[in-house]
């Protein structure tokens, strides 16, 4: 499925996000990134929507920009960030310091050697962290994206991929 299918799959009511998917997936709108992040980013949050439609045609998109590693990154951002933003998410909100001061010990070793440039790979994170609500993740990976160069612009630019793609999910379900 490619990009236009999953367009003409959403209907009348998601007329909004048909029209927001083909903005986001340009650099003309998503300024801050590269065509290499902004597909990078909607195949991140495509796989962290779960929906296979969205993730078939986001995929089709970006195999034709991304190579086989920043693909397979794209889904390790999506699958490490599925059990950060989880427990993270529960040491943010948890009333208990003392449970929030405690190891996590989760091995995330992606992170550090993810097989892309590490500020691509923050920005994966970042989008799929804005998808689960994890706002102590979002905080870091703003951070971390924000340290390797990308302007606030750029960051928000992920957050608005993650937004259409998740809609998309969405939209497509409901049909």
């Amino acid at each position: 499925m490619s990009v236009e299918s999953l367009k003409t799959a959403l209907p009348e009511t998601a007329k909004d996000i048909r029209i927001n998917l083909s903005k986001v997936l340009s650099e003309e709108g998503a300024p801050g990134l590269t065509q290499k992040q902004i597909l990078g980013t909607a195949l991140a949050s495509a796989h962290a929507t779960r929906e296979a439609q969205v993730i078939n045609a986001i995929t089709e998109e970006a195999a034709a920009v991304l190579t086989a590693e920043e693909i397979a990154a794209s889904k390790a951002a999506a699958t490490i960030m599925a059990m950060n933003n989880v427990y993270y998410r529960f040491i943010h909100l948890a009333a208990d310091d003392e449970i929030k001061k405690m190891s996590a010990n989760l091995r995330m070793q992606i992170i550090a050697n993810p097989g892309v440039p590490k500020v691509d790979f923050e920005i994966m994170c970042l989008a799929v962290s804005a998808i689960n609500g994890c706002g102590m993740c979002m905080e870091s990976h703003v951070h971390e994206v924000e340290k390797g160069g990308v302007s606030k612009q750029g960051a928000q630019s992920a957050i608005r991929i993650a937004a259409v793609i998740n809609a998309a999910a969405q939209g497509v379900v409901s049909v």
